[in-house]
């Protein structure tokens, strides 16, 4: 009720009403006479929070959209009459001037991503063909492309090139630990050999991910810097990342191949669960990449539930299709009321540190 707490004391201010009739009058407004437009109101900043509380900072027009156009029919063409190794200097050339001085957001990003294919493409033309140890390719490909990231970063401050170091660092620990186990137990297939461990390290990885997203994200609960969009292009990596590892755990038994060529009705009710408590996860944190992150695994879980309870439908995968369609709907529509349900058990002590509820 501010709104009409300000207008009334507006009113007690300029004479019409006194301060005692102000103190009066607004509950029995509330009550009775504004509710309703209030309520409008509420709905209105419901859906102006929902469009504020998550926006990295991409485009700030069409003039971004224009040059990142530009910029990658311009990359493209170079790769094609040229070769990998004349891309990379575009990419710093091209930096310096839309980036370092232009300061465009949508090229930065593009250029970054330009970036990390032009140095896999050059290290594994340097280092020598690709394996059939993909562990032990990545250990040679990961540490080049950390610090051409890192490079990047240190000139240009790129939210989403910072990510990516520390995206390319985890994985390239990771690698490491694959490539050691694999070594130690002498397994020509380890994530089949030994599942379990493959899943728990893969977790571990998620969860420290997720951490170092989070680290980031509290630092910045009003998200107002640079903090706050390298913590969205965490969150984007981490949540697909803590998904998959928690599916992982659901279809051990076939962990390298397709996951729902056997999947059962108790498997797919579970995705539709660990999907459930991401959806939630996303609410409390106000990201909704781990809402979308589930979109697929909800949808073939939900054909999964139709098929196998042989439900009598002429089209399951219209069914399946819509069904994720409401939910999405019902979300982001929803999104301020749900989030403020979410979090309202949560000690106070744990909501500062988040990004504010309305």
């Amino acid at each position: 009720m501010t709104a009409l707490k300000t207008a009334l004391e507006a009113a007690a201010g300029e004479g019409i009403i006194s301060a005692d009739q102000a103190l009066a009058l607004e509950p029995y407004l509330s009550r009775r006479v504004v509710v309703s437009a209030l309520t409008g109101d509420r709905l209105l900043d419901d859906a102006r929070l929902a469009e504020d509380s998550e926006q990295p900072r991409f485009v700030r027009g069409f003039h971004d959209i224009l040059i990142t156009i530009g910029v990658i029919v311009a990359l493209a063409g170079l790769w094609g009459i040229g070769s990998v190794f004349a891309v990379v200097p575009a990419v710093i050339l091209l930096a310096e001037v839309l980036v370092r001085r232009q300061r465009l957001a949508l090229p930065a990003v593009v250029l970054t991503l330009a970036l990390v294919q032009a140095v896999a493409m050059v290290a594994m033309l340097l280092l020598g063909e690709t394996t059939d140890e993909s562990f032990n390719d990545g250990l040679k490909i990961l540490p080049v492309i950390a610090v051409g990231l890192g490079l990047f970063y240190w000139r240009y401050r790129v939210p989403l090139s910072l990510s990516l170091l520390f995206l390319s660092v985890a994985a390239f620990a990771m690698c490491a630990v694959f490539s050691l186990l694999t070594k130690a137990t002498g397994s020509a297939n380890l994530l089949v050999d030994h599942s379990t461990l493959s899943a728990s390290i893969f977790l571990l990885f998620a969860l420290a991910v997720f951490g170092l997203a989070m680290a980031y994200d509290v630092s910045d609960p009003q998200r107002q810097s640079r903090q706050s969009d390298v913590a969205f292009w965490m969150h984007l990596a981490a949540a697909p990342m803590l998904l998959y590892a928690m599916l992982s755990f659901v279809f051990l038994q076939n962990l390298s191949g397709d996951w729902w060529n056997d999947s059962t009705l108790f498997h797919a009710v579970t995705v539709v669960l660990i999907v459930a408590v991401f959806m939630t996860i996303g609410l409390v944190i106000d990201r909704r990449a781990f809402v979308t992150s589930g979109l697929v695994s909800l949808g073939l879980a939900i054909w999964t539930i139709l098929s196998r309870g042989q439900a009598v439908l002429s089209d399951y995968a219209s069914v399946t299709v819509l069904v994720v369609g409401i939910v999405v709907l019902s979300i982001g529509v929803f999104w301020q009321p749900l989030r403020r349900l979410a979090i309202r058990p949560l000690p106070e002590a744990v909501k500062v540190r988040l990004h504010p509820a309305a």
